[in-house]
C-alpha cells in the first residue's frame, strides 16, 4: 500500500489524506460507453478530504458566511422559458420509492421536484438535519460545492484527481475495494439492495432504509478514503465530455433540476452546462446502473441539486 500521510492540525490540510501523484489507466473497458476509451492519465500529488463534506461541516460554512444554496432561492423564468412559472419555487429533488416495478427508462417516476426541500430539510418540508449531523450534506449544486470549496482554501478534485483518488491503487480493478461486488459475502458501499426502485432488502441497524449513511460507515480504500462508492454522487471540477467515439450515456442517476424539458448540453459554453459526478450513491442498483465504480461517470448539469448528491474536496 502506497505510504500516506496527515499535515499537523492548523495547516489548511488539516485531516486531509495525501494522494500520491502518479499515471494510472483512467476509464473501463467493460460496463458504459461513456467510461471508454481506456487511457493513460498522470496527476501530481494532492491532499483529498478522507469522506464527503458532512452537514455538520457544511452547517459551520453556512454559519459563517450566510451561503443561501441553490435549492432555497427562487428560480429565475428567464433561465427556464418553458417552465410553468408557478413551479419555479426553490426546491430540490428527492426520491420517492415506486409501489412495484416500473420502467426503468424514465427517471420521473421515482424522483419528484419538492418545494422546500435543500439541505436542511433533505426529504422536503418537516423533515429535519436531526441526526444527520456525520451523514454526507445533499441538495448542494455546483456552486454551492464550489463555494464551500473556496472559504476553506481548497477546490473541487478533477475528474482524473477523483478516481486516481477513488482506486486506491489498484490499478484496473472494477470496484475501489476489488474485482468482486462483494468480497467475503459483506457490503463495502452503500448502495441499493434490491430491484430498484421498489424493492429494498434491508441491512440490519446499519442502512435500515434507502438513505445516506454517516461517513466512514464502510470500510476505506487502499488510500484510507472513505465513500469513493456509493453514499452519495460527488461533483468534480471538470466540464462533462463524451471521450472519443462513445455515445452519449442516458440520463440513469441524473435528473434535471426543475423537472422541466430540455436539451441536454455536452459544452461548457451551453445555459446549462454539465459538470463530471462520480461516485454512485445510495440508489444505484446492480439492476439499474451499477456505477458505484471508480471508472462511472455521470454528467450532471450545474443547477441540480439532489438527495443523493454531495462532494469533497482536494487541496494541490
Amino acid at each position: 500500500m502506497t505510504e500516506l500521510s496527515l499535515v499537523p492540525p492548523g495547516s489548511a490540510t488539516r485531516g486531509m489524506v495525501r494522494v500520491p501523484g502518479g499515471t494510472f489507466l483512467m476509464g473501463s473497458p467493460d460496463f458504459f460507453p461513456e467510461e471508454q476509451p481506456v487511457r493513460p492519465v498522470s496527476v501530481d500529488g494532492f491532499w483529498i478530504d478522507p469522506h464527503p463534506v458532512t452537514v455538520a461541516e457544511f452547517r459551520r460554512f453556512v454559519r459563517a458566511t450566510g451561503h443561501v444554496t441553490v435549492a432555497e432561492r427562487g428560480l429565475d423564468s428567464a433561465d427556464y422559458p418553458e417552465a410553468d412559472p408557478a413551479a419555479l419555487v426553490p426546491g430540490s429533488l428527492v426520491f420517492r420509492m415506486t409501489a412495484g416495478p416500473v420502467p426503468l427508462d424514465d427517471w420521473r417516476r421515482w424522483w419528484t421536484y419538492v418545494p422546500g426541500a435543500d439541505w436542511r430539510h433533505p426529504l422536503g418540508p418537516g423533515s429535519t438535519l436531526h441526526g444527520r449531523e456525520l451523514h454526507p450534506v445533499t441538495h448542494v449544486a455546483h456552486a454551492d460545492a464550489a463555494a464551500y470549496a473556496s472559504w476553506a482554501g481548497k477546490s473541487l478534485p478533477t475528474e482524473a484527481e477523483w478516481e486516481f483518488a477513488a482506486r486506491g491503487g489498484l490499478e484496473g480493478a472494477a470496484y475501489t475495494w476489488g474485482d468482486g461486488p462483494q468480497p467475503l459475502g459483506r457490503r463495502w458501499a452503500n448502495t441499493w439492495h434490491g430491484e430498484f426502485p421498489w424493492q429494498f432488502h434491508p441491512d440490519g441497524r446499519r442502512c435500515p432504509a434507502p438513505g445516506t449513511t454517516p461517513v466512514r460507515s464502510y470500510p476505506p480504500n487502499g488510500y484510507s478514503l472513505h465513500d469513493m462508492a456509493g453514499n452519495v454522487w460527488e461533483w468534480t471540477e471538470d466540464f462533462y465530455r463524451v471521450h472519443g467515439d462513445a455515445p452519449a450515456p442516458s440520463a440513469c442517476c441524473a435528473p434535471r433540476n426543475p423537472t422541466v424539458d430540455r436539451p441536454d448540453q455536452d459544452d461548457a459554453g451551453a445555459r446549462f452546462p454539465r459538470r463530471v459526478t462520480k461516485g454512485g450513491s445510495h440508489l444505484c442498483a446492480p439492476n439499474y446502473c451499477l456505477r458505484y465504480r471508480p471508472a462511472a461517470r455521470q454528467g450532471q448539469t450545474e443547477d441540480t441539486a439532489t438527495c443523493h448528491l454531495g462532494f469533497r474536496c482536494v487541496v494541490r
